[in-house]
């Protein structure tokens, strides 16, 4: 093959006049583009007051320093529904950009150009967006600050936004991450695109999201709430659930969706190379963490310090439950989505690990639960928060993922707790147990106390109570189940896979997961719904 050979001559008049004319047209597109930062600086102070950074800022925040960023369809709606200039960007910057070291769709709503607010131009862009992710599956990255449809087109922007809203599921289905940060309001349909992203990052005093604000509540039901109670940061992120991180200012906000880009996994199929960066505490400690009496509780994040690269930890919902402890974490350079327990297990802590668990599953995440759960909450107020229901989300979440899961019991593992935790009955690729680890079905003495109620109560019926007979049969009981389960009798009975030196928790877990990857690198054969054949 020989080099084309060009016949332009670049000291022509002919070539000189075109060149004029071309960087006409780009000073042009350049004015054009120069307009939205002008507008952006003369309403920055106003917006630097309130402590919030500009959308430009934002954009400059969440993407690797000194990467590209290729910004799309830069001037939609330039010319038409009020954008005369080109600053509006059909109320988005939206582009492909680099964010932790993974190529993502970023949109940013351009709030300082009259409200980020989405005219029929804009709608059609946000769906290009989407297209353009579906397509070359890219996790979607939304820093969002919005005013919505403008309402003056909405007659224009409502059919197609259910189609926004329709993708953004689908997306979710697909494997494809979608990260927002809730900066400013989220009103109405505009609170559905946070609430159908995969991870809600919501930024303190400054994010709402409500389906009624507090003037149409008034007129439409003649409550009275502020914004804060009625859809505020902290209310959504300890109460509602609907986001799953809360941030300090705009600027943590970001810093927490650069962390969860980092948390994926990685975009090539191949293992990572393993990566030495130990924990900043030793691994000794292990020894002396959990406390020789059961009932005294500690927090199982020291546990997870101890074996994480760097001790780096993403929590995940901490403010919505915190008996149930879930977030990311690396080992070895690999991620690893880890659950924990420093309680038992309630209705809202079962659906935060439910929520993780398919999280974990859609970006192919491994799954390590640390046990230790006396199980699931009971009582009147737990039946009434709908604990059985609940209870088998989390179940059916375990149960159904398909990523590699491992288990360490590294304290109590009982009743049902066990079942949610992946215990023995749900086929973990591994299962260890600590030295002090335990698991039955309940504790000896709940399991006592439970058999001299039922017997007592024969007893009563049949008119004669034996107090020594009751005691006897409780303590024989309690000791029974006591007995059976510690970790060597269970570990003899093949509950686990053997028992190890807290010590090596970490060494293991990297061997046993490389272990895992290894068996997805084998190829299969792929299968075609045709014969192969010359055409």
């Amino acid at each position: 093959m020989q080099p084309f050979e060009s016949q332009i001559n670049a000291e022509s008049a002919e070539f000189a006049s075109n060149r004029a004319a071309m960087s006409d047209a780009l000073g042009a597109i350049v004015s054009l583009q120069q307009n939205r930062t002008k507008n952006e600086e003369q309403r920055a102070q106003r917006y630097r007051n309130r402590g919030w950074l500009l959308p430009q800022e934002r954009l400059a925040r969440l993407l690797d320093p000194g990467t590209p960023f290729l910004e799309l369809c830069a001037f939609a709606g330039y010319g038409s529904y009020g954008d005369e200039d080109g600053s509006a960007a059909g109320g988005a910057i939206c582009g492909i950009g680099t964010v932790s070291g993974r190529r993502c769709l970023v949109r940013v709503d351009n709030y300082a150009i009259k409200g980020g607010t989405i005219t029929p131009t804009g709608m059609d862009k946000a769906l290009r967006m989407q297209q353009i992710a579906m397509e070359n599956r890219l996790p979607f990255v939304t820093l969002a600050q919005s005013g919505g449809a403008n309402l003056m087109y909405a007659n224009e922007t409502f059919a197609p936004g259910g189609r926004g809203f329709a993708n953004q599921a689908r997306m979710s289905a697909a494997g494809i991450p979608q990260v927002t940060v809730v900066h400013g309001s989220a009103t109405a349909g505009g609170a559905y695109q946070p609430g159908l992203s995969d991870y809600v990052v919501l930024v303190r005093q400054q994010a709402t999201m409500f389906l009624a604000g507090p003037p149409l509540l008034k007129a439409a039901t003649g409550e009275e709430a502020t914004s804060e109670a009625l859809g505020g940061a902290e209310m959504h992120a300890s109460i509602a659930g609907t986001g799953e991180y809360l941030a300090e200012d705009d600027a943590d906000g970001i810093r927490i969706a650069r962390e969860i880009l980092a948390s994926l996994a990685p975009l090539s199929a191949a293992a990572p190379a393993p990566v030495e960066d130990p924990p900043l505490y030793p691994a000794e400690d292990l020894l002396g963490i959990v406390p020789a009496d059961t009932k005294q509780p500690y927090d199982v994040r020291e546990i997870i310090a101890r074996i994480a690269d760097g001790s780096r930890y993403l929590d995940f919902k901490p403010e919505y439950d915190r008996q149930t402890v879930c977030g990311h974490i690396h080992l070895f350079g690999a991620p690893l989505g880890v659950i924990g327990n420093n309680g038992p297990i309630t209705s809202a802590g079962a659906t935060k690990a439910a929520q993780f668990i398919q999280l974990c599953e859609q970006s192919d995440i491994p799954l390590l639960f640390l046990h230790n759960t006396t199980g699931f909450m009971v009582g009147t107020e737990a039946e009434q928060s709908g604990i059985i229901k609940h209870g088998s989300k989390m179940i059916q979440a375990v149960a159904n993922a398909s990523v590699p899961k491992l288990s360490i019991v590294i304290g109590g593992s009982y009743g049902a707790g066990n079942y949610a935790m992946c215990g023995r009955g749900f086929d973990p690729r591994f299962i260890l147990a600590w030295p002090n680890a335990r698991t039955a079905v309940m504790g000896g003495a709940q399991a006592g106390k439970v058999m001299r109620i039922v017997t007592e109560q024969k007893m009563e019926k049949a008119g004669q109570v034996d107090e020594a007979a009751l005691s006897k049969l409780e303590a024989d009981t309690a000791a029974f189940l006591d007995s059976s389960a510690t970790a060597l009798a269970c570990s003899a009975r093949l509950w686990d896979d053997g028992i190890i030196d807290p010590r090596d928790t970490r060494k293991i877990l990297g061997m046993l997961l490389s272990v895992c990857r290894q068996s997805t690198e084998i190829p299969a054969g792929r299968k075609n719904t045709f014969g192969v054949a010359r055409l």
